[in-house]
């Protein structure tokens, strides 16, 4: 793409949307699609709208007191406010999304640890279980403002909002009313080390981890995609990933200003809303979309979905997040005559950092660095030394460059938040955990995640072996395999499957295939079981502590059995962040006896 196209990096995400205001002043910048079934309906926002609604709301953020090191929690469904909001809130202070679907308890522990005081929620129009909960956790998380979304069609007069004694609860567009949308008051404009966001990676099995992001990180990031992709000012790009996560945001919500795109966001609930998938070629011929960027369960959903539209200008299918399975890469191909072009990166390198451009592919890569990032492989010693791989060489992947975040926040103390890198940067290069290599060539290669291998009598099985090779079985439309606990070899593989037909389900055919088609004996399964659905995360991403815990309560309950000891009930789930098994209704020193040997924290209850 001609750099011509894409603006220079400025200081800031908000001076970018003012330099995009600027640029294309009436080009288009976002539509909102409130009903995928009414597709053809939606709000337009141009630069001139998008940038006067932000600068609103962030004078209404200054008028509730934030300031620069405050964070602003927001927390709804996909909706034009919210995306203004959250701009608004990097504008004035940090922006801090979290995930609606996480527990009362969870949400409390992110605004108490981020030492946010002002709260942007998806009102009782939008999502009213979510907006009770949300009011509940306020007296506990110290809020003292919440601001109340409506939906993007709303009108007339919105449903009255309770009073909650300490906090000031209000809708967010009777706050704006009357603030300025042409400049900041009251507050300095950002500066690129100051902090843009503070998002959450985890949060289901303990306290969630923060990674603070600057305005640095976030432009560096955006401006890399913007030049990757080489779309030109009014191509469209579909953003259907949840808001709080930091590809809608980075991919699809500050990227594209960098090039004046026109970005179509279908429906509150974006790709995780079935009735999307009945119009979604549809959708796309009429949007003219040209990218998207999505997971692999996406892909294979809609590798199911008939091409009854013309989506010629489709031509930028971007998948990430999770790897991809070559039966969805191959299927999507045959089934659009479009090739997935894969990414990598992580909330510590702030989104994005490898692309694989049209006609760039190569089997099983993720792509290159984008421009201004570093990928490399290396040894990490026991006692903490790197040395770096030879190319081609395996090892553990290595970020550097400006979009390596500031740290995770680990103190809302009073004078702003502190952040620490330790143990994760190492000489200013990111530790990803994964493991890969990176050819002569630049190409980086996914070979597995180390916190995933299945580690079987010292032997690393990657993951993905075993469920490349159950997914290629006519029977078997998605797969996941873990580690089981093992009294000899400390692990053994299992697969947990979704069949494409529950009541014809055959562990033993499953069993028999995956012997021809797993070349590694150590890696063939042990036991297949079956699922209605694989654990994912909001974004698609596979979930696999819950399959992990179930492995490890049924090899208790078979080591129990066979040891003809009665229990009443066997389960497992995570305590701190740690796998605990909890045997109930069982004599204690029958069961200590039992599982002696099992590198597993095993506990009874009456």
């Amino acid at each position: 793409m001609s750099s011509t196209h894409v603006l220079p990096v400025p200081a800031s995400t908000y001076q970018l949307l003012r330099d995009a205001a600027h640029t294309w002043p009436d080009a288009v910048a976002t539509q909102w699609i409130p009903d995928p079934a009414a597709y053809t309906d939606c709000l337009t926002w141009t630069y001139t709208d998008l940038a006067g609604r932000v600068t609103q709301i962030a004078n209404a953020l200054t008028a509730l007191g934030v300031r620069r090191a405050d964070a602003v929690t927001l927390c709804g469904v996909n909706t034009s406010t919210l995306y203004a909001a959250t701009l608004a809130a990097q504008a004035v202070g940090i922006a801090a999304p979290v995930n609606p679907v996480l527990s009362a308890e969870h949400v409390t522990q992110l605004i108490r640890r981020t030492g946010s005081r002002v709260l942007v929620a998806a009102g009782p129009e939008l999502d009213e279980a979510l907006w009770q909960r949300l009011l509940a956790v306020c007296a506990d998380a110290g809020v003292e403002a919440v601001l109340a979304l409506r939906p993007d069609t709303a009108t007339g007069a919105p449903p009255p909002l309770p009073a909650v004694p300490g906090v000031n609860v209000a809708y967010l567009d009777d706050a704006i009313a009357g603030q300025p949308a042409d400049r900041l008051v009251g507050a300095r404009p950002p500066a690129p080390d100051d902090f843009a966001a503070f998002v959450h990676t985890g949060g289901t099995t303990g306290a969630p981890k923060i990674a603070a992001q600057t305005h640095a990180n976030q432009l560096a990031c955006g401006f890399g995609i913007a030049t990757a992709t080489g779309l030109a000012p009014g191509q469209a790009m579909l953003g259907g990933l949840p808001l709080f996560h930091v590809n809608a945001l980075l991919v699809t919500g500050i990227a594209p200003m960098f090039a004046g795109l026109r970005v179509v966001w279908p429906g509150a609930a974006g790709y995780r809303d079935p009735s999307l998938y009945a119009r979604f070629w549809k959708l796309v011929e009429h949007y003219r979309i040209a990218a998207m960027s999505a997971v692999p369960t996406v892909y294979a959903s809609l590798s199911r979905v008939p091409v009854d539209a013309d989506i010629s200008s489709l031509r930028l299918p971007i998948v990430g997040a999770s790897p991809l399975p070559p039966s969805v890469r191959e299927g999507f191909a045959a089934h659009t005559g479009r090739r997935l072009l894969e990414g990598y990166g992580l909330t510590e390198a702030t989104c994005a950092t490898t692309f694989t451009p049209p006609g760039g592919e190569r089997a099983g890569s993720v792509g290159r660095a984008l421009a201004g990032q570093q990928v490399k492989a290396v040894h990490i010693g026991e006692e903490g030394s790197w040395t770096d791989c030879t190319p081609g060489e395996v090892g553990v992947l290595a970020i550097g460059g400006p979009a390596v975040f500031a740290g995770y926040v680990t103190d809302p103390a009073k004078g702003g938040p502190r952040v620490s890198r330790g143990g994760i940067v190492h000489d200013g290069w990111l530790n990803t955990g994964d493991l890969g290599r990176v050819d002569p060539d630049g190409y980086v290669y996914l070979t597995g995640r180390a916190k995933d291998l299945i580690i079987r009598g010292g032997h690393n099985i990657d993951p993905r072996v075993i469920e490349d090779g159950l997914l290629r079985h006519p029977a078997v439309r998605a797969a996941a395999a873990v580690g089981r606990p093992d009294r000899h070899s400390g692990e053994v593989p299992v697969a947990y499957v979704v069949p494409s037909e529950p009541e014809r389900f055959d562990e033993g055919e499953l069993l028999a295939w995956a012997a021809t088609t797993i070349g590694e004996p150590a890696a063939r399964p042990k036991r297949i079981h079956s699922v209605a659905e694989i654990p994912m995360t909001a974004v698609g991403k596979q979930y696999k502590p819950a399959l992990v815990a179930d492995a490890a309560a049924r090899a208790i309950s078979d080591v129990l059995a066979d040891a003809g000891i009665p229990v009443g009930s066997v389960s497992a789930g995570y305590q701190d962040g740690r796998l605990v098994v909890t045997v109930a209704g069982a004599d204690p020193r029958q069961v200590r006896d039992a599982v002696a040997g099992y590198a597993l924290t095993v506990t009874t209850v009456p």
